[in-house]
């Protein structure tokens, strides 16, 4: 999981066609199409050039991620069919090229690059007549504190949040302990982002794999609800995810994982929660948002000023990040109570951006390591992910029932 510095370097272009072009092509309300023959992608005398000719202009971002070094562009309504990355493949200081959807009429292509080299220069020309695009993105030499300086993706209005007909049905907010558990499962990754790789086996594929069987060990228990982030080989953007869980008006997020370590023997399974550090630093950053229906389910914070926005963020917090460290401690005694490996220091804190929802207890877990042997024979045995579904279930009955206690306490 690459980290999001402060600052960026990012383009984002819509040009306005000429009068006499088409008004679908105005509108960009047509799929566009790469050319593959026209397209190029080759290195200069110290970095690399990128070269896309498009049947139309379309809106689009370009940005540096870091850890391994990537450039990554964004498209709206970009056709990638009968394209593969390999027809861009032709740099030495590009070692691959990734393409793919990232949800319906948002398109992404990643470039993994040999090196930090640091990006120069963007521009779309559009065919006054045509409407066809050009579209050229300039690398200069490495420099990786420049680099990571610029790298990490922008948060632009309108690209990584969740269309409104996407949106999830939302039941009504119900008391702690009564009705049915509303569950979000997320499964870590998907489509052009695998996540962790070892020897042909993909943590995407895994763990979409294990969510669409808990899902059904749940459904089948008669007392939860159940709904997946993604329920296919696709790309969600981590704050997608997060709003899914607010428009549902989940219960619990629980994000799945897989990691995997070159030359680590570490192995078993592990729970993340939210750290301290990185709570203060969420609830700022969501209180400086513009849109924020989905920030605390049921409280209306637009008009609210950042100072005020906060404290309500933070107040949530105090309320639900105990309430996510108690989910994470069951469901790690339940783990070690029926056998399943666990990490030697199972409990865990970090600053994941799914873990950030302030109203909502949400944990990682981390099912094991692909790196290690047993751990990716455990992960590829039916029986085993089946032991590890129903302990996950145990686990949130258990903390269900304690969390619902508590809520009746606290209302006497």
């Amino acid at each position: 999981m690459g980290r999001a510095m402060a600052k960026w370097f990012v383009i984002v272009v819509m040009l306005c066609m000429a009068p006499g072009v088409h008004a679908q092509q105005q509108g960009f309300s047509a799929l566009a199409r790469i050319d593959p023959e026209a397209s190029t992608l080759t290195d200069t005398r110290r970095g690399l050039e990128l070269r896309l000719t498009l049947s139309q202009g379309v809106p689009y971002r370009v940005f540096t991620l870091d850890e391994p070094a990537r450039l990554v562009l964004d498209f709206r309504e970009i056709d990638w069919q009968g394209v593969s990355g390999a027809a861009f493949a032709r740099a030495e200081r590009a070692t691959a090229v990734r393409l793919g959807q990232i949800r319906p009429g948002w398109s992404r292509m990643v470039v993994d690059l040999a090196g930090p080299h640091v990006l120069g220069s963007a521009g779309l020309e559009v065919d006054r007549v045509t409407g066809a695009g050009n579209l050229r993105v300039v690398l200069g030499a490495p420099d990786a504190e420049a680099f990571a300086a610029r790298a990490g993706t922008p948060d632009l209005p309108g690209w990584d949040l969740p269309n409104p007909e996407g949106a999830l049905v939302a039941p009504e907010r119900r008391v702690p302990g009564e009705g049915p558990l509303f569950v979000v499962l997320d499964p870590g990754h998907g489509g052009i982002d695998p996540g962790a790789q070892f020897g042909g086996v993909t943590e995407k594929d895994l763990m979409l794999q294990f969510a669409l069987e808990l899902k059904e060990v749940l459904l089948r228990d008669g007392r939860f609800d159940v709904v997946l982030t993604r329920d296919a080989d696709e790309f969600v953007p981590l704050e997608r995810r997060v709003a899914l869980a607010h428009q549902g008006r989940a219960d619990v997020f629980l994000s799945l994982h897989a990691d995997a370590l070159s030359g680590a023997r570490a192995r078993g399974a592990s729970v993340y929660t939210l750290s301290e550090s990185a709570s203060d630093e969420a609830s700022a950053a969501l209180a400086e948002r513009h849109n924020r229906a989905d920030i605390l389910a049921g409280v209306d914070l637009s008009g609210k000023d950042d100072v005020v926005a906060d404290i309500l963020i933070d107040l949530a917090r105090q309320e639900t990040q105990p309430r996510a460290e108690r989910l994470a401690k069951t469901v790690l005694t339940t783990l070690k109570a029926q056998d399943l490996p666990l990490l030697s220091r199972p409990l865990r804190h970090a600053g994941f951006s799914v873990l950030k929802a302030p109203d909502i207890p949400s944990v990682l877990l981390e099912l094991g390591f692909l790196s290690s042997a047993r751990d990716l024979e455990n992960l590829r045995d039916p029986a085993w992910r089946a032991r590890m579904a129903g302990a996950l279930r145990d686990a949130m009955l258990v903390w269900r029932r304690e969390d619902g206690a508590r809520a009746g306490l606290v209302r006497q």
